[in-house]
């Protein structure tokens, strides 16, 4: 998968393009764990080109919330699309990765 990332100061953001499965989600979890490592535990994962979430995406998404959260810091998802909102609603994990609908509103009070 690839994936975008661009450091806007006070926070980082990531978007991945595509599917965001097994094969995807450990080259993402992993650069979202460099980056907390680095001192840089505000991010954004932007999911407006996800086309597909499955539990290796979501477990993705969690275990890098655990991390930023460890250091003082936060995951926010912004600009999700309908499978990726249904998945986060079945499971139940929108309670946790609450959706913002854009980048911005994601980062209004950083």
């Amino acid at each position: 998968m690839n994936f975008e990332e661009v450091d806007q100061g006070t926070h980082v953001v990531l978007a991945p393009e595509g599917k965001f499965n097994l094969v995807a989600a450990p080259p993402l979890k992993s650069r979202i764990d460099d980056l907390v490592a680095e001192g840089r535990a505000r991010l954004i994962v932007d999911l407006h080109a996800v086309d597909f979430i499955d539990s290796s995406g979501l477990g993705a998404l969690i275990g890098g919330l655990k991390t930023a959260r460890q250091q003082g810091g936060d995951l926010r998802i912004a600009a999700a699309g309908a499978q990726v909102k249904a998945v986060l609603k079945l499971t139940n994990l929108d309670r946790i990765l609450a959706p913002y609908e854009t980048v911005e509103e994601a980062a209004r009070d950083w």
